[in-house]
């Protein structure tokens, strides 16, 4: 795979411009997104098969006022009622649909929130995503923690109070090989409860190696289950690969990870459909493997390099709520997490709603910690941020405001025994 990009490097060469011009001007240079690598497990499951046949069909233009009242009515949530739920016709009934979801998040979760941080050990990556800024092409100060600054990172988010961490990498085997994370997980055992990740994603024997090594659960975000919008999206690297990525999480609970959880980048395609192939996508898995524990994010698209090359589509703070409201109706069992994309006044009002995790002392950047918590001078040895944040909350300030809604904030609740 090519690595056009090292730490403080300046300027692409003449034959990588050339290279990536192609990949966005002619459609013909690029893999066959769906079909799989070198290398790449494939799985048989019929989860693909079933989200994509009710996301295809999904016409949310002929739901009426009527079936949203009656999906709200049935003290089971159908799929056909979800879909009203996420319909246009619902969005008059927004209240409704948060009282019933405050009814059952207090049913299933009392009124306990959550609490993690993410930490980015890597920025380096071998895709081209022409909406992530991460992605191969990009000019960004790229960078990799050693085990001696990833251990640095940890102690410093630990004595935070955190228990809980996201470990973070861009999509780049070479640079950060299953082994490289798989020792950031055992460094994670020693100073947090919780351990999970948001990494490129492998095969079942290697997420049972991860599971070995320390990790509990494995996010992967699918970014649109439009696999069209994805191919145009997604031009370079094994992230391109669409049937691959969708798969995971299945890899993930058969390499024996506690937990899964899933997401859309809402934003990148119709938003409706995403937020209905995400849920599905839990629905069927759910009943395979009950006795997994799998979760929602509900990210939007924030502010990167290429926005402008991507015509993002805006999802408005109140189609979120009636997304997350839909989620929580659906799924009650699920967790939900709401990012600090969004703001602290929508989170600390949804936590009261429908969400049930939240992160907290949030850097998108590599090795910045110590500065962030600290208020130390960076000693320069940082790498450049995924994205923009709009929540930057301290787990104390966090922890507060949380008490301040009524609400009972939770750094854990798992031991091993």
């Amino acid at each position: 795979m090519e690595n056009n990009f090292f730490i403080d490097s300046e300027y692409l060469s003449e034959e990588a411009l050339e290279k990536k011009h192609r990949l966005e001007t002619d459609p013909s240079s690029r893999k066959n997104h769906m079909e799989y690598l070198p290398g790449m497990e494939k799985i048989e499951s019929d989860v693909c098969e079933n989200v994509m046949a009710h996301m295809k069909s999904y016409d949310y233009g002929k739901y009426t006022p009527e079936d949203v009242k009656a999906a709200l009515e049935h003290e089971n949530c159908t799929v056909e009622d979800f879909k009203a739920l996420l319909s246009p016709a619902a969005e008059p009934f927004l209240e409704q649909m948060a009282q019933r979801a405050r009814t059952e998040t207090g049913k299933h979760f009392g009124n306990t929130v959550y609490m993690f941080t993410p930490l980015y050990i890597a920025n380096y990556c071998e895709n081209y995503c022409v909406y992530c800024g991460f992605n191969c092409y990009n000019h960004i100060k790229r960078m990799k923690l050693t085990y001696e600054q990833i251990e640095k990172e940890m102690k410093i988010i630990a004595e935070s109070g955190m228990e809980e961490i996201l470990i973070l990498t861009g999509e780049s085997r070479s640079q950060s090989s299953v082994k490289y994370i798989g020792e950031a997980c055992k460094l994670a055992r020693k100073y947090f409860r919780m351990v999970g990740l948001e990494i490129y994603p492998v095969n079942t024997d290697e997420y049972k190696y991860l599971h070995e090594c320390g990790a509990d659960y494995v996010t992967v975000f699918q970014e649109t289950y439009d696999s069209d919008k994805y191919e145009q999206l997604h031009l370079l690297g094994h992230k391109r690969v669409w049937p691959y990525r969708f798969d995971a999480q299945e890899r993930a609970l058969r390499g024996g990870m506690r937990g899964v959880a899933f997401s859309a980048l809402l934003g990148l395609s119709d938003f409706r459909k995403d937020a209905l192939a995400s849920a599905l996508h839990v629905y069927f898995l759910q009943r395979k493997y009950p006795y997994a524990e799998m979760s929602l994010s509900c990210p939007r698209l924030r502010p990167i390099i290429n926005n402008d090359k991507i015509n993002p589509l805006d999802v408005h703070e109140k189609q979120l709520c009636q997304i997350l409201c839909a989620y929580r109706i659906f799924l009650p069992f699920v967790g939900i997490t709401v990012s600090s994309r969004e703001s602290a006044e929508f989170r600390n009002g949804i936590v009261k709603i429908a969400a049930t995790k939240v992160s907290a002392g949030v850097s998108t950047g590599i090795g910045d910690h110590e500065a962030k918590y600290s208020g130390k001078e960076s000693d320069g040895m940082s790498g450049d941020e995924q994205f923009e944040i709009d929540d930057g909350r301290s787990l104390d300030k966090m922890y507060k405001d949380i008490e301040n809604e009524g609400l009972q904030p939770v750094l854990n609740d798992y031991l091993y025994v």
